[in-house]
């Protein structure tokens, strides 16, 4: 009887994975396939009512069951024994950017037409938002936010408008500032409780600070150079001359919740002195005071500095670990489809708490399927069109479309791609709140598993197996 009721549970389980596999299948092989399972399913229940007495399966029983399965060919037993095939229904971005009219939120048979209005305009921006690709599920935090919406702060000499947890909840561990300076305008001598890491967009900018041991520093960033100032560091920022309109630079904080409307300004902070005060620490007269601010001036016109301005003489020295990184004059690492260039505390040793890589993905190319391990990824989009999909476990996924100007979160392990869309370059900022910047390829974890087990979980073949790559691709070409 136990030979009868194996017989009878390899026939229903035979049936049930039949029964699973995708309906839209229609090939030869497959209907073959199809056949023969059911035919050993017939075969074996006749068997088990004819022998049930019989000890054990005869070896040419157990051979035909074996070749009854449609992935005879492999080694492994396919995955889809226990769950159905993954659908190959088409998940490509259904307009582009260059489309115009009417988008509807239609996908295949899905979905239906909009009898309601809607803001076109911001429709045609996020096509995976509206028609979303059949493999999106679950929920996943919005993760996209465009500078374009924040209030901007207008002030004489220019402008500062910030992305913070009040309008993106999922960036926890990161904010930013996009900032614009007209030359000579100057960002007032300040402070932060947090990091600040800059990228300079356009123009260049002339910073100073000191250090706690009264080391001062002055240098200059230009376009695609970074600075960096650890917490509590007085610093100040002026746009150059170096180009006629100035500057405009993009602004990261290590805290989600960080405000640039909450800062240490000096202007502020002596308006709120007695002027007694004042007069007693400087040890001067308190006349010397008649004309200071009586409120913050943040962001105010000015000459532009000159183009050999040199720091203060010093006693103390100079800051031994410059605040300023020349990124613009590292030479890229080409990729299959792109470049990246990497900056932690390795290269540029005082930034110690925030880490990026710059990369460029041309068109048809992409950022290759990847994750962080323990770091948060804050995105910034400085050219070109993509397309992201974040997998947040638990068959959770949402994909998000990302152009120039616009602020992407991916959470620390979030699996991730970022996708050239668009018919031009695409440029972006990978910023990671952490010293050292770090990445896991998953065709590169597939590659360096042993092949049977990658077999077991994915039904690949040889060919496939032997064209995983040992080595990370970082972008991989169309």
């Amino acid at each position: 009887m136990l030979s009868f009721s194996k017989a009878i549970l390899c026939a229903v389980l035979l049936a049930q994975y039949a029964s699973a596999a995708p309906a839209v299948v229609s090939s030869a092989s497959a209907s073959a396939a199809f056949s023969s399972v059911f035919g050993s399913a017939s075969s074996a229940v006749s068997s088990a009512f004819g022998s049930a007495s019989a000890a054990t399966p005869s070896s040419s029983a157990l051979a035909r069951t074996k070749s009854a399965t449609p992935s005879s060919s492999f080694s492994a037993e396919p995955a889809s024994v226990t769950v159905p095939f993954a659908s190959d229904d088409p998940n490509g971005m259904l307009w582009g950017e260059d489309a115009t009219g009417d988008p509807q939120a239609i996908r295949g048979t899905l979905g239906s037409t909009i009898m309601g209005p809607q803001n076109v305009p911001l429709a045609l921006q996020n096509p995976d938002l509206l028609a979303p690709p059949s493999t999106d599920s679950g929920s996943v935090q919005n993760a996209k936010w465009p500078f374009a919406l924040s209030h901007n702060r207008l002030q004489t000499g220019g402008w500062a408008r910030q992305q913070n947890l009040d309008v993106m909840p999922i960036a926890k561990s990161m904010a930013g500032v996009n900032m614009r300076l007209e030359a000579g305008a100057i960002r007032e001598l300040h402070w932060h409780k947090t990091a600040e890491w800059s990228y300079v967009i356009k123009g260049s900018v002339q910073v100073t600070a000191i250090n706690s041991d009264g080391q001062n520093y002055l240098g200059t960033a230009s376009a695609g150079d970074l600075w960096y100032f650890p917490p509590g560091i007085p610093h100040s920022l002026q746009a150059t001359a170096d180009d006629p309109d100035g500057t405009e630079f993009l602004l990261v904080f290590d805290d989600g919740a960080f405000s640039e409307d909450s800062t240490f300004l000096l202007t502020d902070w002596l308006a709120h002195v007695p002027k007694e005060v004042l007069a007693k620490n400087f040890k001067t007269n308190i006349s010397a005071f008649d004309h200071i601010p009586s409120r913050q001036l943040y962001i105010f016109p000015s000459a532009p500095p000159p183009n050999n301005a040199k720091a203060v003489s010093d006693p103390q020295g100079t800051i031994p670990s410059p605040f300023v990184f020349h990124l613009s004059q590292v030479k890229a690492t080409d990729l299959d489809g792109g470049s990246v260039k990497v900056v932690d505390s390795t290269t540029f040793p005082v930034s110690e708490a925030i880490a990026v890589a710059e990369v460029t993905v041309e068109p048809g190319a992409m950022r290759e399927l990847h994750w962080h391990p323990t770091q948060d990824e804050w995105t910034y989009y400085l050219e070109g069109q993509g397309r992201v999909t974040l997998f947040a476990s638990s068959s959770n996924a949402r994909t998000f479309n990302y152009e120039a100007g616009d602020v992407g979160f991916v959470p620390a392990s979030f699996g991730h791609y970022v996708e050239n869309t668009g018919n031009a370059t695409l440029r972006f900022l990978e910023i990671f709140n952490t010293d050292r910047f770090q990445d896991i390829s998953l065709n590169q974890w597939l590659a360096l598993t042993p092949p049977d087990l990658v077999k077991a979980h994915l039904d690949l073949d040889d060919e496939t197996i032997a064209r995983l790559s040992k080595t990370k691709y970082t972008v991989v070409g169309p």
